[in-house]
């Protein structure tokens, strides 16, 4: 099982989309994917088809430590992908969890339970996708402290380098005092407009700052992804042609390249 959070503390970045579709497009290509929404908006449990009824059990009770990870985890429209919910719970679980020594492990914990759980090999989870709220808080940290590596989506636009430098200090403090293994598995650039020449120049400096840490593959600024969660679904299920869709089936493609080096390595 590998373990990435898709964070930036910047909103409106794309993080949401880009855990939704990259799960996606993960599922699509033969992986068993797990969503996990830490974000009280639930945003991602919402562009998932997951009613506000059907969140009977969330990511709030995980950390709570009063439910297993296992007794989230929901069934999606799309085959292998599955999610675990979040509610407007979660904007409290900070006070509830913060006198407690492990608060920065609840997740890290939750995780690894379900990974030992005994279970047929087919209904192991392959990967498990953290959708982090746009803000450096307790459940940021502690996706952090659960994770493998940091998928950073990075909005085409004048302020990204600035708020990529703020999340690389995080990732380093966050490296050195709670999850030594902690790495940046790559930056998606996101909402690319080709005929905007600052999103080019913007493309041209992450590229030149973060070297081949940034991915191949862009994101377009598209309807159709813009679209899609309003409907409930994926916007691969909502219009597979689209450019969006296809960009989202070549970045997973990328992942899969990337862990099949760091495994070789």
């Amino acid at each position: 099982m590998r373990i990435l959070v898709v964070a930036n503390q910047k909103g409106g970045v794309g993080k949401t989309t880009t855990a939704i579709n990259l799960g996606t497009a993960l599922a699509a290509i033969g992986e068993r994917v797990l969503i996990v929404d830490l974000d009280p908006q639930g945003n991602a449990s919402t562009g998932l088809g997951i009613d506000q009824k059907s969140r009977l059990v969330s990511t709030y009770d995980v950390l709570l430590g009063e439910r297993p990870l296992a007794d989230a985890v929901l069934p999606t429209a799309v085959p292998r992908l599955f999610v675990a919910p979040s509610t407007l719970d979660l904007l409290g679980v900070e006070l509830e969890i913060a006198g407690d020594k492990d608060r920065t492990f609840k997740l890290r914990s939750a995780i690894a339970a379900l990974a030992e759980a005994d279970q047929p090999d087919d209904d192991r989870f392959t990967y498990v996708l953290i959708d982090c709220p746009p803000s450096l808080n307790l459940l940021t940290v502690n996706a952090l402290a659960a994770s493998d590596s940091v998928v950073v989506p990075l909005q085409c636009e004048f302020f990204a380098l600035e708020g990529l430098s703020q999340l690389i200090k995080t990732v380093d403090q966050v490296r050195r005092s709670l999850n030594p293994r902690l790495t940046i598995h790559g930056v998606v650039l996101t909402m690319f407009d080709p005929r905007n020449n600052l999103a080019s120049q913007v493309v041209a400096d992450v590229r030149a700052f973060m070297g081949d840490k940034v991915y191949q593959t862009v994101i377009p600024r598209n309807v159709r992804v813009s679209e899609a969660p309003s409907h409930g679904k994926p916007v691969l299920l909502y219009d597979l042609k689209c450019n969006g869709s296809q960009a989202y089936l070549r970045l997973a493609s990328e992942v899969i390249q990337r862990e099949r080096a760091l495994r070789a390595a």
